[in-house]
């Protein structure tokens, strides 16, 4: 029987060494195949408060350690400096993901969002960050869905990240305690 692969997907670190070794420590304890990273990975942003431990050198060499697995999206605060110092893509504004007969449109959020989106089919699936908060939601057939930030959460949300595998996205906190989960399924009519 084949396996399915599971993907490990978090967005906002925004710099936090203390945050990044939480991602760590879920990687390992998920067994995730693949960690798919949705921006805003060194950098703090002019509009934020330096996160907890703030140290983005010791970002970069533990982010560094997952490059054989790890995939990103540009997010608002990547520089073209950022790419210099890690050893996997991150400057793409947007990753595809086809799975099945359906798509995963994966992108940070600045660009792309609910209210601006490409043609995306019914029961695909636009997965973003940037908001800092974690969405599951369906408008007009399309489903977005964003894992909130792993460093900065706003709006008294948790700290966290999703897992996906086979069907099921599951958004957990960072001790891996699972808060809300999404079966993607075609819809019955």
């Amino acid at each position: 029987m084949k396996k399915e692969m599971k993907w490990l997907i978090a967005s906002d670190i925004h710099g936090s060494a203390l945050y990044c070794e939480k991602l760590i420590e879920a990687w390992k304890r998920e067994k995730a195949d693949r960690l798919l990273l949705l921006g805003d990975l060194l950098y703090h942003g002019p509009r934020n408060d330096l996160p907890e431990a703030y140290e983005p050198k010791k970002v970069i060499e533990l982010l560094n350690g997952l490059k054989d697995c790890a995939f990103s999206v540009r997010g608002n605060c990547e520089a073209e400096v950022d790419q210099m110092v890690l050893q996997f893509p991150i400057m793409a504004e947007y990753l595809l993901l086809p799975v099945g007969e359906k798509l995963i449109f994966a992108t940070h959020g600045h660009i792309y969002h609910r209210d601006h989106h490409p043609f995306l089919r019914p029961n695909d699936i636009l997965l973003f960050g940037h908001i800092h908060v974690p969405v599951c939601e369906k408008r007009n057939g399309l489903i977005f869905m964003n894992p909130g930030s792993l460093s900065m959460p706003k709006q008294d949300t948790p700290h966290g990240y999703m897992t996906f595998e086979k069907d099921l996205f599951e958004w957990k906190k960072l001790d891996g305690e699972v808060y809300m989960n999404y079966h993607w399924k075609e819809e019955e009519d």
